[in-house]
């Protein structure tokens, strides 16, 4: 009998095992969970706001221009007289601009 009351004050409290779960639910919310809904908000907003013109990249990796925006799809010319339609959600991002570079800046760099 008294063994089994040592064998049950060794134990850690109950608490103390839950407190450690919660806090690992907060860690893995604040690095994984948390970003990648913010992520998916702004792919959700870029694919929305297409318009005529935008410089695109799918998901594929092929580059393209949008002629015309649908419900779900987009319409891509991705060479002379070759369109393609892929649904929204397979564009990855907008190309960035290059900044121009006027013939001021050039001749003071040399």
């Amino acid at each position: 009998m008294y063994l089994f009351f040592a064998q049950v004050a060794q134990r850690p409290p109950m608490t103390a095992n839950l407190i450690l779960i919660i806090l690992i639910f907060i860690i893995f919310y604040f690095l994984i969970i948390k970003p990648q809904k913010q992520k998916q908000i702004e792919h959700q907003k870029m694919t929305q706001s297409l318009k005529k013109n935008d410089e695109v990249i799918t998901i594929g990796g092929i580059h393209g221009t949008v002629i015309n925006v649908k419900d779900d799809t987009a319409i891509l010319r991705i060479a002379d007289n070759v369109k393609i339609e892929i649904q929204k959600n397979a564009i990855a991002g907008l190309k960035k601009s290059k900044p121009e570079v006027s013939e001021e800046t050039m001749e003071a760099k040399t």
